[in-house]
């Protein structure tokens, strides 16, 4: 389960997809399969979302991990850097960010 907090000791990946419509649909499932069946499984992997948009051309995905070289050791395995490139053809780009957590509002 997602947990955003500042004082949280993990690595926050948010990355962005730009796409049309038309490919949404299956970005959003080569996603969902590189989640279930292999990053997930990866060591220092803790949690994700993806989120759509309402009209369809961007997906956003909130990922965390225990230290940044567990993000960065996934992306430089044979079987993610395959599946990028396929999830590369689908969109018109994407992009993963490192972020720390300034500052979180909520109710509880």
């Amino acid at each position: 389960m997602l947990k955003i907090a500042k004082n949280a000791s993990v690595q926050t990946v948010i990355t962005t997809f730009e796409m049309t419509p038309g490919t949404c649909q299956d970005l959003l499932e080569a996603l969902t399969d590189a989640y279930a069946e292999f990053i997930s499984k990866q060591p220092g992997f803790v949690s994700a979302g993806l989120h759509v948009n309402d009209a369809q051309t961007r997906i956003a995905n909130y990922s965390q991990w225990e230290r940044r070289e567990d993000f960065l050791a996934m992306l430089r395995t044979p079987e993610m850097r395959d599946r990028n490139r396929k999830i590369n053809e689908l969109c018109k780009s994407f992009e993963p960010v490192m972020y720390d957590v300034a500052e979180t509002f909520g109710s509880s």
